[in-house]
């Protein structure tokens, strides 16, 4: 009689089940497939051409070093490509030998190139450089916070803010959103971005509309309104039908939301085709694996090693080595070495965290703990974080901290991915 009743209730569960999932669902194919196919272009216009061939060697023309740096990084910013970003480096450096007037500026500009790969304490230095000159103090302030926040100076960070604040002015605004964020102010993060929006619409700039979309995106997801980020993504596309940004983030709702993982990586390998980025071949590789497609898996992860072996890239992808060798790879002692060179890097609580849950893997729990507890928790709202953290509480023997946190992450699930329920229900045993 029971397993007549389970089978007669059988269809019933799954017809809700799928009803269920049919009124979750937020993506649509139609949406977004024509923007699949579109690439963008290299720094190949007869504009950029005509101030490239005039760098050389013995070339004093300022403007040209800017302008090809400008076309050389926004090409990064399209493709992916190391080689861009480190073309308009080039740029900059010889702009800051021969600038007698506007050396501030060359010195910004070649400081945030210096962010884009990730050497913050380089750029920390050309900053201070900027701001000993005197001039653009409002540009050097802005600089100066977006470096202190990646090598975790809050306090620092947060009297070059003050130095800004002007509610109608978008340096400031984009800032006060992500210092909103980092204190774990959320509501007032979107709300803040929101207005910031506004403002870069009435301003007509669509390649600062489209940064408002995306960031504004994933503000809104971390918030669980999965369609307003969604809706978010596609109005960065409408803008830039290329931009692989918000292809991602739609790939992630369709993933993690709506737990389509095929149509995910339907997305994602469209990107791939033209950018060359090794977080996004990471991203196919842990969606291939949810499938249990070990071959599909292997062959992204080999693209994610080729990518990583070009010396370019130098310390841009430490933290995501350092996770897929803990989470996947088993090659804990490698990852070690790469957390403590990112700490070394970015002193960050999440940072500390990764080096944490290195240690904890490699069989140092106390010094783990030690770092949770002095450097993490009370100073980040970062889900991924704040996992190793419950996991280390855990193993420590401090189960009420463990599901505690466990219990706060259940928000973040949608953040975290769709495996991250099961780690969450173990913490909280």
């Amino acid at each position: 009689m029971k397993y007549t009743l389970y089978l007669f209730l059988l269809p019933v569960v799954l017809l809700s089940s799928c009803q269920h999932q049919a009124e979750e669902r937020i993506t649509n194919p139609n949406d977004y497939d024509a923007y699949l196919a579109a690439t963008p272009s290299g720094p190949e216009s007869k504009y950029f051409r005509i101030w490239n061939d005039k760098i050389r060697p013995d070339s004093l023309q300022l403007t040209s070093f800017g302008i090809v740096a400008g076309e050389y990084a926004r090409a990064f910013d399209n493709t992916g490509n190391i080689d861009y970003l480190k073309k308009a480096e080039q740029a900059l450096q010889r702009g800051v030998e021969i600038a007698a007037i506007g050396k501030a500026d060359f010195y910004r500009a070649l400081a945030r190139n210096y962010i884009s790969q990730h050497r913050f304490r380089e750029a920390a230095a050309l900053a201070d450089s900027a701001m000993a000159m005197g001039s653009g103090m409002r540009a050097n302030h802005a600089l100066q916070f977006d470096i202190l926040m990646e090598l975790g100076e809050y306090e620092e960070a947060e009297t070059h803010l003050k130095a800004i604040a002007d509610m109608v002015r978008m340096d400031y605004l984009i800032r006060l959103a992500k210092w909103s964020d980092h204190r774990g102010n959320l509501p007032k993060a979107i709300s803040t971005l929101e207005l910031a929006t506004e403002t870069a619409g009435r301003s007509k700039n669509p390649v600062l509309l489209q940064w408002c979309y995306t960031n504004l995106a994933d503000y809104y997801g971390h918030a669980g309104e999965i369609k307003k980020s969604y809706k978010h993504y596609l109005k960065a596309l409408q803008l830039d039908p290329s931009n692989a940004y918000a292809k991602k983030g739609i790939a992630w709702i369709v993933y993690s939301h709506e737990k389509q993982p095929g149509e995910a990586l339907r997305i994602l390998d469209t990107v791939s085709t033209y950018y060359q980025s090794p977080d996004i071949a990471l991203l196919q590789a842990d969606i291939a694996a949810s499938q249990g497609n070990l071959q599909a898996q292997s062959v992204y992860l080999d693209r994610f090693a080729s990518l990583l072996s070009d010396p370019g890239y130098g310390d841009m992808y430490n933290a995501h080595a350092a996770s897929l060798y803990l989470e996947s790879t088993g090659q804990v002692g490698k990852a070690l070495d790469l957390a403590r060179r990112e700490v070394n890097n970015r002193p960050t609580p999440e940072t500390h965290g990764l080096l944490a849950y290195a240690y904890f893997r490699n069989g140092d729990t106390s010094r783990a703990l030690e770092l949770i507890r002095e450097q993490v928790d009370g100073k980040t709202f970062e889900p991924q974080t704040l996992l190793y953290a419950a996991e280390i509480y855990k193993a420590s023997g401090m189960q009420g901290r463990a599901a505690q946190l466990a219990a706060e992450l259940e928000e973040a699930v949608y953040e975290l991915g769709p495996e991250s329920p099961s780690r969450l229900r173990t913490l909280k045993m």
